[in-house]
């Protein structure tokens, strides 16, 4: 198992190579690309090169590492044109905000294969699997403008209560501070901050600590598509830039994809914390049920991609497999061969097991692994816990003490374990204990047994998946969580209504000529009828 890379390396093809390191120096804010002068952070890659016979990472570039004033002036910029609602871009007609964000998408279409390539080189996303992301995000925000055209189709009629005539649309909530994660820097990244700007609201946007050079080619599409204010884009650390945003007060939503953690740590440095609306995709500790009738060769196909793909960096990786004591050591026997099966290298070839990005994070898969061996656990597949460089092959655990950190933790990473089951009460008891209810992956052939689970499952989770891994699409379906697991509901229809609130203009029957004259008269952008196609 190797991932160095050298120059003559035949598996990269020229269209993949970064021929110079990206030393990104502009910053977004209130429409002007501004050059930082100050620190800057070094960008490295997971993959490794050899320099003089030693292995080191590929130095991709820097990018600006911009402080304190720099985030204030961003919100400030946020505040001025959203200005309490009344900016040119909270009262803008849907159909300017439309435009807008269809000019974006075809800008940031241009920029296709550089944010792929980055994708690769920063944060070891496959090639296939760079080239999904980015094509998915461009659908979600095609679909995303769909929806609202829906949503403003619907406001456009008039009620008669009981006498009360209203207009019911849905209004921007005011500042959004965004904070994407490293593991999807664009997808769940774009999947709120767009819609957000969609429905009338402005942002300050941070993008992720790994994965920060893959925005860069797209600063420019963000200034020239939307009015100066409405989209701030800084880059830093979210201790020098997130805290004193939130500290302000005037953050009106906290969009995060990361941890309870971190979300937790800000919300509670605002001083209106109530005042907050959050919009958070947390952790998630996902577990698979194979029941003792499961078609254990379907098991172990959807388990090897729900735990391993993009080596388990998914908050809807399979993070724990309870399996029935009956088929306990077919399931693994074949769970360890399958995964044995992948293959680790770059991600360029198409690997199944790439480098880990953060820094690390190698040491804290063994740490797990440890742990739990010290404990009484055994790695049942030969290749387990493999490394080269920053690449840590999957290890499968069993049998895992409840004890352990890596079954109370999420571990965010290719480490799995098994827990054997005999009285199904054992899996639910541990999934009501558990702090996180995103999803669950259940495993059998008998409808009745199914059944069962399901009805024992649905109020612990937000998504149970039958016979299959847990995953997040398609977008049309709602993607939450209970528990600490998220906050606010996303998808197509879904991310518009949580960046905004139900507004209605209302008025008495007797009040009907003046209703009619403002809409007649076009008066208002609020208070119209007009209907998009």
């Amino acid at each position: 198992m190797t991932h160095a890379i050298s120059a003559k390396d035949s598996l990269l093809d020229p269209k993949d190579a970064l021929l110079e390191p990206i030393h990104h120096s502009t910053y977004l804010i209130d429409g002007q690309l501004k050059t930082w002068k100050g620190e800057v952070a070094q960008v490295y890659s997971p993959i490794l090169t050899a320099v003089d016979g030693v292995e080191e990472p590929v130095h991709l570039g820097s990018a600006p590492d911009l402080k304190r004033e720099q985030g204030l002036e961003a919100l400030t910029a946020a505040k001025k044109a959203y200005d309490h609602g009344r900016g040119a871009w909270p009262t803008a007609s849907a159909s300017e905000r439309i435009a807008a964000m269809e000019k974006f998408i075809d800008c940031m279409v241009e920029q296709r294969e550089l944010v792929v390539k980055l994708l690769m080189w920063e944060i070891c996303k496959r090639k296939k699997d760079a080239v999904k992301e980015f094509t998915r995000t461009v659908d979600y925000l095609r679909d995303t403008v769909s929806e609202y055209k829906e949503l403003h189709r619907e406001g456009s009629h008039i009620h008669n209560v009981d006498g009360t005539l209203a207009q019911i649309r849905r209004g921007p909530l005011g500042v959004v501070l965004c904070l994407g994660p490293f593991n999807y820097p664009l997808n769940e990244t774009f999947c709120v901050l767009l819609p957000a700007i969609l429905m009338g609201n402005t942002a300050v946007f941070k993008p992720a600590k790994y994965g920060v050079l893959l925005i860069t080619p797209l600063l420019e599409a963000f200034r020239t598509c939307f009015p100066p204010g409405v989209i701030n884009v800084v880059f830093g650390r979210g201790r020098e830039l997130a805290s004193p945003i939130m500290e302000s007060g005037d953050v009106d939503v906290l969009a995060l994809i990361g941890n309870s953690k971190s979300s937790n740590a800000l919300i509670g440095q605002h001083p209106k914390p109530n005042r907050v609306r959050q919009v958070l995709g947390l952790e998630a500790k996902n577990p698979a049920i194979i029941l003792a009738d499961a078609d254990l060769d379907l098991a172990v196909k959807q388990c090897v991609s729900g735990a391993w793909s993009y080596n388990g960096q998914r908050c809807t990786a399979l993070k724990v497999i309870y399996v029935h004591k009956h088929v306990r050591a077919e399931f693994l026997e074949k769970f360890a061969e399958a995964t044995d099966r992948l293959r680790a290298g770059l991600p360029f070839a198409d690997a199944d097991i790439t480098p880990l990005p953060e820094r690390g994070k190698v040491e804290a898969m063994q740490a797990y692994v440890n742990e739990a061996v010290e404990k009484g656990a055994k790695v049942i597949n030969a290749k387990g816990g493999e490394t080269a460089g920053s690449i840590f092959f999957p290890a499968i655990l069993f049998p895992v003490s409840r004890d352990t950190s890596i079954f109370k933790e999420e571990q965010f990473g290719p480490v799995c374990p098994v827990i054997e089951f005999e009285d199904l009460e054992e899996v639910m008891a541990d999934i009501a204990a558990s702090d996180y209810g995103q999803q669950a992956s259940v495993f059998s052939q008998n409808p009745e047994s199914m059944g069962t689970v399901i009805d024992q499952l649905v109020n612990q989770v937000c998504r149970v998946n039958l016979n299959s891994s847990c995953q997040r699409g398609p977008d049309a379906l709602p993607f939450t969580g209970r528990k600490d697991s998220a906050v606010a509901t996303l998808s197509v229809r879904a991310a518009l209504r949580s960046f905004s609130i139900r507004t209605l203009v209302a008025c008495s029957d007797s009040q009907k000529d003046t209703l009619e004259a403002v809409v007649a008269g076009r008066h208002s952008t609020f208070s119209s009828m007009d209907y998009l196609l």
